[in-house]
């Protein structure tokens, strides 16, 4: 993460207090933001799926990368410094060694994502229920079909698309 944050030397930081919603879910911003001191929150629906307090934590990648509303709704832990980058896609162009250590990030987190779902596909196979999705959504990000989630639909009431 600190190879991130060198990055952003040149890049203002702002002070947010505490419970400050920087990202909304469903919300395509166009920014960025890397963490320079506190803790963020990341939330997908009322769900907190992950807390950041390294410095060089970095959100709103994706939603840049894939010029798409953000996935999930960031928000800050205590008072928290953050590098605010307007048009993220604009300075990821002009930084492809940051967009390298990003596409590195997310391959780490694909790889965990898929292990995770491949160990569950293997638990619960057989089961002839909602669960042997996982194989399906397994196969998704294997062969990029953005699609799927759609295709699925869920079982929560507060899904949308």
């Amino acid at each position: 993460m600190r190879q991130i944050l060198e990055h952003f030397n040149d890049v203002p930081i702002e002070l947010f207090p505490d419970k400050t919603v920087i990202l909304s879910e469903g919300v395509k911003s166009g920014r960025l933001y890397a963490l320079a001191d506190g803790c963020l929150e990341v939330l997908r629906g009322e769900t907190l799926i992950a807390t950041m307090d390294e410095p060089g934590s970095i959100v709103g990648e994706m939603s840049a990368l894939l010029d798409a509303p953000h996935t999930a709704t960031v928000r800050t832990v205590g008072e928290t410094s953050l590098h605010v980058v307007t048009d993220g896609v604009a300075f990821l162009a002009t930084k492809p060694e940051l967009s390298w250590l990003i596409a590195r990030l997310l391959a780490r987190r694909l790889n965990a994502a898929s292990t995770y779902l491949a160990d569950l596909r293997r638990q619960f196979s057989g089961y002839g229920n909602h669960l042997e999705l996982v194989g399906e959504v397994l196969e998704s990000l294997m062969h990029e079909q953005p699609r799927l989630a759609s295709a699925l639909g869920s079982d929560r009431d507060d899904y949308q698309e």
